[in-house]
């Protein structure tokens, strides 16, 4: 007999609290806890994170949100009521993504902060929320890939809850969360080894890595899954997107390297901590 986790973690009254929402709430704290030990070494106040916190998360899941309806605009033309309805599923990260990197941008404008820097100051803390994330999509029995064999799943080594979760209407299927989570995971500790060496990484560089590894690893685990978006009827969106993002990554590399010569990232951002502003 196989038990599965349920998605509801507890109740509040008439409201079910998921383990979505909980994992994602914890994934958060971690991610700017992250930042703001980071952020301290290399001259950038911690209200800055915290500032940038509340625009980027909100708007963040818009942005994922919007992302998902483009690419299901089929079903979604025919179901305007339930665009907004976010609390049926239906997000994509890289919609997340580029909306929080949109709003990374314009508030280091108006804050007067390099964007480079603090991109590569709060990637550390958004891999692990992605890591940690996909453990929501584990317990709400989504984002999977295709059917397999309980032999096959034991012979990987999982524990027994993992497998069980992994057994969907009587079939079990890949646990492409795991995989994902694991290889990003494995990107994280390189980062975190690296990323204090002298004179290894410029400003932005952190942040480059990140996107150039992810892509690397989406792009694999996206052609498992179930549940892509596809463009033009064949093409998944996450593997093309992750094509580009790859080679605009290394493009944009050996141009900053050659012709721009940014700081090093352990310069820091060159402004006396603490500081203030008018």
């Amino acid at each position: 007999m196989t038990l599965t986790i349920s998605p509801v973690a507890f109740k509040l009254g008439n409201l079910n609290v998921k383990w979505y929402g909980v994992i994602m709430a914890v994934a958060i704290i971690i991610a700017v806890s992250m930042a703001i030990i980071e952020g301290r070494k290399r001259q950038i106040e911690s209200d800055d994170f915290m500032d940038l916190l509340l625009w980027a998360v909100p708007i963040g899941y818009i942005g994922a949100r919007i992302y998902y309806v483009i690419f299901e605009w089929d079903y979604y033309s025919q179901h305007l009521d339930q665009i907004i309805a976010i609390w049926n599923g239906g997000i994509a990260i890289y919609g997340g993504l580029l909306a929080g990197l949109a709003v990374l941008l314009v508030f280091c404008y108006k804050r007067m902060l390099p964007p480079f820097l603090m991109l590569d100051v709060i990637t550390p803390g958004v891999m692990a929320a992605q890591i940690l994330g996909r453990w929501g999509n584990f317990i709400n029995q989504e984002a999977h890939g295709e059917p397999t064999t309980l032999a096959f799943l034991q012979s990987l080594h999982l524990p027994n809850f993992i497998i069980s979760q992994m057994k969907i209407g009587g079939i079990y299927y890949q646990p492409t969360f795991l995989y994902e989570s694991f290889f990003n995971l494995i990107g994280l500790l390189i980062i975190l080894f690296l990323r204090h060496k002298k004179h290894l990484f410029k400003q932005g560089e952190i942040f480059m890595l990140y996107l150039a590894w992810y892509a690397v690893v989406r792009f694999f685990v996206e052609g498992m899954r179930t549940d892509s978006l596809y463009l033009m009827g064949s093409i998944r969106v996450s593997q093309m997107l992750s094509l580009i993002l790859f080679a605009v990554v290394v493009g944009l590399f050996i141009y900053r390297r050659k012709v721009v010569k940014p700081k090093w990232y352990l310069d820091g951002s060159g402004l006396k901590y603490p500081y203030s502003r008018d």
